[in-house]
């Protein structure tokens, strides 16, 4: 069996589980995230999770972004376009309770509900401290696209943040000098 038998396979599934079914996979992707995490941690502390965890997303947000651009031939490089295929990753598709405001030459992203944080916290964890983690990734991504866009970040865990907001990302165009 190869890729045309597992496209048949694909095909076979009812429309209306199509979008379930991807999401079950993304959760599935994000539990391998989160486990493999976990054991780095439990071996070599917190500091050595993150730092891995780090690198592993800036290399995915540089690798994303070009499939994405790609897979759907987004070839503008402005604000919108990086949102557009952003909305389409790994991390932001299945992300519950995000707001997105795309302006001309700004976006805002927020997590309002982060399912990583939460599961932490029921399995009495702490916040994982993922701005670096996140940052990064974002950074890479919108690069991809056009190596003017900055990314911001507002807020993010580690910081201090309100109970309704989880994280916040500025993307704009950089100030010419």
């Amino acid at each position: 069996m190869g890729r045309d038998e597992d496209r048949k396979l694909i095909e076979e599934i009812p429309k209306e589980k199509i979008a379930d079914f991807i999401f079950l996979h993304l959760r599935n992707l994000w539990a391998v995230d989160g486990l493999y995490y976990l054991g780095i941690e439990e071996t070599f502390g917190i500091e050595a999770a993150t730092e891995i965890d780090r690198k592993v997303w800036e290399s995915m947000g540089k690798i994303e972004a070009r499939r994405l651009k790609n897979f759907f031939n987004i070839t503008h490089n402005n604000i919108s376009s990086v949102i557009e295929a952003l909305r389409l990753s790994g991390w932001a598709l299945d992300l519950e309770d995000k707001e997105i405001v795309v302006e001309k030459d700004k976006a805002i992203i927020r997590n309002i509900k982060c399912r990583v944080q939460n599961t932490r916290k029921k399995r009495g964890l702490s916040e994982f401290g993922c701005k670096p983690v996140r940052w990064d990734f974002l950074k890479s991504f919108a690069k991809e696209f056009n190596p003017n866009i900055e990314v911001e970040c507002k807020v993010c865990p580690p910081d201090k943040h309100p109970d309704n907001l989880w994280c916040e990302w500025e993307l704009k165009k950089k100030k010419k000098i």
